[in-house]
């Protein structure tokens, strides 16, 4: 079953003249526990892409379901809150708040929600990543690679419908990309999470079950789960 489909995405930037269509009638579908990677070059439309799946960017035409849900349908507090309980966001930059440590930060977004934290669960994916020792410390004081697994457990915490990736290894070196890749396929796989993932690299793309390719604002190939 389908957890996250869309329907002809197009995201047109400016008008008439100056107007630069980064994304033209992109239909995917990718089904619950799918690790995708979505593939292509800087301003294939990519980003413009996983935008739009994680609610951050409305579209100038299409849909975009996530459980059944036309995610573009809600008004922006709705939308919000979709966003902030069915999505979890992992990004090249960490995104972590300094001032808070690690386990304040992964568990922020729950907070944020007003919901009580599942304990259990939130110290099986800190073990899981191999945070447990790192509980205490904030963000400063810890590895580039580090940051990254507390993102992930961050995004894994509120028990998303779908976890989207951005270039999630952008900022580490090959040795700690490949470590913190196998990580989050581990994890998804443990907490039957389904990841969507964009690079421009075509190695950490492989390790995807499925890769979906851009190439300038059109969906070139994978764009539908296979059904065998």
């Amino acid at each position: 079953m389908a957890v996250l489909k869309t329907e002809n995405l197009t995201k047109q930037y400016g008008q008439k003249e100056t107007a630069v269509l980064a994304l033209e009638n992109a239909s995917i579908s990718v089904e619950r526990g799918e690790f995708v990677a979505i593939i292509g070059t800087s301003g294939s439309g990519k980003s413009t892409l996983l935008h739009m799946l994680g609610g951050l960017d409305r579209p100038t035409a299409g849909k975009v379901f996530i459980d059944d849900k036309d995610i573009f349908s809600m008004k922006d507090e709705e939308l919000t809150i979709f966003r902030r309980r069915k999505i979890g966001f992992v990004f090249q930059a960490f995104n972590l708040i300094p001032t808070l440590n690690v386990y304040e930060n992964i568990v922020f977004p729950i907070q944020l929600d007003g919901n009580s934290v599942d304990e259990a669960f939130v110290a099986n994916v800190i073990d899981m990543l191999g945070l447990k020792d790192l509980t205490d410390r904030l963000p400063g004081h810890l590895s580039g690679g580090q940051q990254q697994r507390v993102a992930i457990a961050r995004a894994l915490s509120t028990k998303p419908a779908i976890i989207l990736a951005d270039e999630p290894t952008g900022n580490l070196d090959s040795k700690t990309s490949a470590d913190v890749l196998s990580l989050l396929k581990v994890t998804g796989q443990k907490f039957h999470q389904t990841i969507v993932m964009i690079t421009h690299n075509e190695a950490i793309a492989q390790m995807a079950d499925r890769v979906i390719r851009i190439e300038d604002g059109h969906i070139v190939k994978g764009g539908e789960a296979s059904h065998e």
